[in-house]
């Protein structure tokens, strides 16, 4: 049932892997046709019915994605970033760059502001498709409990009130104009000096994007009890002053401490379920009672969702001193990739 939407998200990722190593010659048509054993036209049929999208259409919005971001934040001569994209000529990109976004290359080098980039696309998710494992393969890392002081911070996000879940979340968004999926995914990707971006460009795929949970003594409790509005957004420095898109919020976060549980590296088609479901059973679990701390949900706390099967799982909970007892000074050590700024 599935055959296709995997087959297209190995082009999907074809495609990036090859803008991202300048290797024109593998995103011809020819090529990536030849690499799935199928015709040129049927596998064009195919990718249009998926994606919604001619292949050709996809494949110049993902090398002006990319071209953005170099224009963006490196120093390099327009043209060479032209050629380095497979435009022909500087004026070519430039008017592809003006029709895509509004505005020049060198408009947007000296003026930065948010814009809608076309996102990477993913066509099989088992997520989405509510599938469950498809092996018995056990996780090879437990979960890691620590606590870790995040400095303050800026939070850049759009909220719901209603939904219930990441994808009941994003449909409700659907609903509202200008902010759907694409639209709010593609305005964060363009905002440089993202706290969490590791180079990514696809919501909780490392491209600086996150789930989160305000916490609002209106909003309703989710399974371990808090009281939560969900948001999707991005961490930015203290001192962020740049553009806010008009269908966002930006919020400052205090400096404050945080309880984090996390998973390792996962197979997302083998382990997903399995894998959330261990994490959600060490927060039920976490027993309180030697640390000195409790949970924090003082109105206008944020638990952020990291969730990134080839790096991490995890959620970051507030936390506030229990009055009761003393500080904590035990042996949960700060981890590597712990959020530090």
């Amino acid at each position: 049932m599935y055959e296709w939407q995997r087959q297209i998200q190995t082009i999907v990722d074809e495609i990036d892997r090859s803008i991202q190593s300048y290797h024109d010659e593998a995103l011809t048509l020819r090529s990536l046709a030849r690499k799935l054993g199928y015709s040129e036209f049927y596998m064009t049929r195919k990718f249009k019915e998926i994606t919604g999208l001619q292949f050709r259409d996809y494949l110049r919005r993902r090398r002006l994605a990319f071209a953005l971001k170099a224009v963006r934040d490196q120093a390099q001569s327009l043209l060479d970033i032209a050629v380095d994209y497979g435009f022909s000529s500087h004026e070519a990109f430039t008017r592809a760059f003006k029709d895509a976004y509004g505005v020049t290359p060198s408009a947007f080098r000296r003026h930065p502001t948010p814009v809608v980039l076309r996102t990477k696309i993913n066509a099989f998710d088992r997520y989405f498709f509510g599938l469950g494992e498809i092996g018995m393969q056990k996780s090879t890392e437990d979960v890691r409990i620590y606590f870790v002081t995040i400095p303050a911070h800026k939070f850049l996000h759009i909220r719901n009130y209603e939904s219930n879940g990441y994808w009941d979340f994003w449909q409700k968004q659907s609903l509202i104009p200008g902010q759907d999926r694409e639209t709010i995914c593609g305005l964060l990707d363009s905002i440089p000096g993202k706290l969490d971006d590791a180079g990514g460009s696809e919501a909780n795929g490392g491209g600086g994007q996150v789930m989160a949970y305000l916490s609002d003594p209106e909003g309703r409790l989710c399974d371990w009890g808090f009281p939560r509005v969900e948001c999707h957004g991005a961490r930015l420095p203290l001192d962020y002053d740049g553009s806010v898109p008009p269908q966002m919020r930006l919020m400052t976060v205090p400096e404050a401490e945080y309880l984090v549980f996390e998973h390792g590296p996962f197979d997302y088609e083998q382990e997903n379920r399995s894998v959330e479901a261990k994490v959600e059973s060490a927060m039920a679990t976490f027993d309180f009672s030697a640390t000195g701390y409790c949970y924090d949900t003082t109105p206008g706390r944020l638990l952020y969702l990291y969730y990134q099967p080839e790096r991490c799982f995890k959620y970051i909970r507030p936390v506030r001193r229990d009055g009761a007892m003393p500080a904590f000074t035990g042996s949960f050590p700060a981890q590597p990739n712990a959020p530090t700024a």
